[in-house]
């Protein structure tokens, strides 16, 4: 499954609850277990970020919604990164190029056309 870095720094708002509350950590991190991600590791740090966490999620999408979600409290800002593991990185360098298997580029959808560009 996709892992994704996610770096957060608190609000006044989130220092707050965090201050009161500690354990709203753990409760968030099933909150984001029932949007379809999962916490693999997660670190309180110093500087510019106040968390680091490893997260696995299935897809981009929901990685998306879990940032958006937990961003619109309005007590934490959010960078999220997908992440590779550094021997798949490996792998794929050392792996001969295959050139994509399309020489033109592929139709957009008629029923995206109107949404993207309408």
């Amino acid at each position: 499954m996709p892992i994704y870095i996610m770096f957060s720094r608190l609000t006044n708002e989130g220092r707050a609850t965090i201050k009161n509350n500690a354990e709203r950590i753990k409760e968030v991190d099933k909150e984001v277990e029932k949007m379809g991600a999962k916490v693999l590791v997660q670190y309180a740090t110093l500087g510019l970020y106040d968390f680091i966490n490893i997260l696995e999620a299935p897809n981009n999408e929901t990685i998306a919604r879990v940032s958006i979600e937990l961003g619109s409290r309005g007590t934490v800002q959010i960078v999220t990164m997908p992440a590779i593991p550094i021997f798949e990185f490996i792998e794929k360098m050392e792996a001969p190029f295959i050139p994509p298997a399309f020489s033109k580029q592929p139709e957009i959808p008629e029923e995206y056309e109107d949404k993207m560009f309408g």
